[in-house]
């Protein structure tokens, strides 16, 4: 079953501004499903939930694009067992997460459709909804 993200009017929009997520700060990624959305679980249990391309930025490699789909990309396999070091929501509405090894996954809101969710076992969630305002439900 593909995870879906859906919005009710009773979440708690939020301006575009930056904010850090300190919830993925320190957890390893330990499961990545790929297919037509990503989905990258951490230690702890929390979860960042992909519906659009990503970029990806590896130490010595360069950038690449990984996206969703009948024929996902698997690069982003290299992050597995990598530690989160920082994840920041930006102005625009992007998720930027750097890791340990110094990868950094970069998730741009998308004009048409929700591009990304964060999610946490404690019942904490925020939404990257279609144009890039961020929706949230729950406390840190």
């Amino acid at each position: 079953m593909l995870p879906v993200m859906v919005t009710d009017m009773s979440a708690g929009r939020q301006p575009r501004r930056e904010r850090s997520l300190e919830l993925l700060a320190g957890r390893r990624l330990e499961y990545l499903r790929l297919g037509h959305a990503f989905v990258l679980s951490f230690t702890g249990g929390e979860q960042v939930l992909v519906e659009t391309a990503v970029q990806l930025a590896l130490p010595g490699r360069g950038r690449v694009v990984a996206e969703p789909g009948d024929h996902p990309s698997d690069e982003l396999a290299e992050l597995l067992g990598d530690e989160v070091v920082s994840a920041r929501t930006g102005k625009a509405g992007e998720l930027l997460l750097t890791f340990a090894g110094g990868a950094e996954l970069l998730i741009c809101p998308h004009a048409d459709v929700e591009s990304w969710a964060v999610t946490s076992p404690g019942g904490f969630l925020i939404v990257c909804l279609a144009g890039g305002e961020t929706a949230t439900w729950g406390e840190l």
